[in-house]
């Protein structure tokens, strides 16, 4: 459980995309500075646990359930600090929505008078809630109802033009994402009952404040009980969508809806995965390191922080010797899915296999991912780093705004990754028919 610090609530958003032929490679560095901004209205971190609705609930939490010491999964389960913003550590920390069952995600329109809303609201609400219902269920192999509700189908006009709140990059709450949430509460409070939902979507009239090719705006506040109140309880998590983010190929309609998936992903207690490099640890093998471009999905890591695998799915590759393992592709529903290799109690390796299938739909070079989690690393800082087996090949995809270097990273049959150090080798020695990768795991 995390404890009350005086540091900034988790933040996220999406990053800016260039346009056409000449941003095809280009990646810019994302919202990241603004973690480092504190002052002292600074809300804490939740220490309450969610319910699945914004009141709260003490005997229920997010996530991946906590496993007695005697599991064999229990050595692999690393934990961070009490003050970590975020942490890769399972199980999640309480505070944040669940992410299993039937989850209600209420979606406000909102406009200003000096941006009024662009068409109707409803169908700014159709540029995201069908997409992201069908990519969670893709994703939790149906583990998650995410059910995208709008009671009020019309743009709630909030009493201050949008320049008057001085919405910032990175400013949550302070001063001016409060009185907006303030105001917001205020106008829907009448028609709305905020407790019968489980997180909040505010889809702002894409008019409101810069382009997205220019700065960053979207923001998601999460695990949050400082917040402001809605009906008596606080706005815990809530995600913020502005402007329109298209992956610089005109293909809008098909991959902007992405940046709802990845700010919902922080009300379910996910960390942004990208660092001043962008894309640079991560690459597009996580919608929590790029959420634009070509589609992709989660790392198993993440499904099963979110209670999407079974413990019967996750090998706990703890102790000294050599073990066979068979990894079944991520996207199907079924079978194996990820090895871990524990270091510590706070860093661990994680194998898992990437094929196209699913939301993976810009997998170029199938095969074993290796990547290292640190839970001990805040949230935009590099808390997971993924292993290039190809280095410095330029990768396989020109997709967009993907950072292509990663894209080949994964290990294919005949490829072992190595870790002299902690004594640890990780070797692909085939195939099936099925397109199931065996891995022989080597520990010291």
């Amino acid at each position: 459980m995390q404890r009350a610090t005086s540091r900034m609530p988790p933040i996220s958003g999406i990053p800016p995309a260039g346009a056409g032929r000449g941003a095809r490679r280009r990646i810019r560095p994302r919202r990241v500075a603004a973690l480092a901004s504190v002052t002292a209205l600074t809300l804490a971190v939740s220490t309450s646990a969610g319910t699945g609705h914004l009141r709260g609930h003490p005997t229920e939490t997010a996530g991946a359930r906590p496993l007695g010491h005697g599991t064999p999964l229990a050595p692999c389960m690393i934990s961070g600090p009490l003050d970590v913003q975020m942490t890769e550590g399972v199980p999640t920390p309480s505070g944040y929505a669940r992410s299993t069952g039937t989850v209600r995600a209420l979606n406000l329109m909102i406009d200003f008078s000096d941006a009024p809303g662009e068409g109707t609201a409803l169908d700014r609400l159709a540029e995201f809630a069908p997409q992201t219902r069908a990519w969670f269920a893709t994703s939790s192999y149906g583990r998650l109802d995410y059910r995208p509700e709008a009671p009020v189908g019309h743009w709630l006009r909030m009493p201050e033009p949008f320049g008057e709140y001085g919405i910032e990059r990175g400013a949550p709450f302070e001063p001016g994402y409060r009185k907006l949430v303030e105001d917001l509460v205020t106008t829907a409070d009448p028609v709305v009952d905020f407790r019968a939902y489980d997180l909040v979507n505010v889809l702002v009239t894409p008019n409101a404040g810069p382009s997205a090719l220019d700065t960053v705006l979207s923001v998601t506040f999460a695990g949050n009980r400082e917040a402001p109140d809605a009906d008596g309880a606080p706005l815990a998590n809530a995600s913020f969508v502005y402007s329109r983010q298209d992956d610089g190929s005109g293909g809008y309609g098909e991959t902007g809806y992405r940046v709802l998936p990845h700010e919902n992903g922080h009300v379910f207690g996910l960390p942004d995965l990208y660092t001043h490099e962008g894309g640079g640890a991560v690459g597009h093998w996580d919608i929590m390191s790029e959420d634009w471009g070509a589609g992709n999905d989660l790392l198993g890591w993440h499904k099963w922080k979110l209670g999407w695998l079974d413990a019967t799915q996750v090998s706990c590759a703890s102790a000294s010797g050599t073990t066979e393992y068979t990894l079944t592709p991520l996207p199907r529903r079924g079978g194996a899915k990820l090895v871990v290799l524990p270091l510590d109690a706070r860093t661990a390796y994680a194998v898992e296999l990437r094929t196209q299938g699913g939301n993976d739909k810009a997998v170029c070079r199938p095969g074993v991912l290796v990547y290292k989690v640190d839970a001990t690393v805040d949230t935009g800082a590099g808390p997971v780093r993924v292993y290039d087996s190809r280095r410095d090949s330029g990768g396989c995809t020109r997709a967009p705004n993907v950072h292509a270097e990663l894209s080949d990273a994964t290990f294919v049959p005949g490829e072992t990754f190595e870790d002299p150090r902690a004594g640890i080798t990780v070797a692909v020695t085939g195939t099936d028919p099925a397109g199931n990768h065996r891995v022989r795991v080597t520990r010291r």
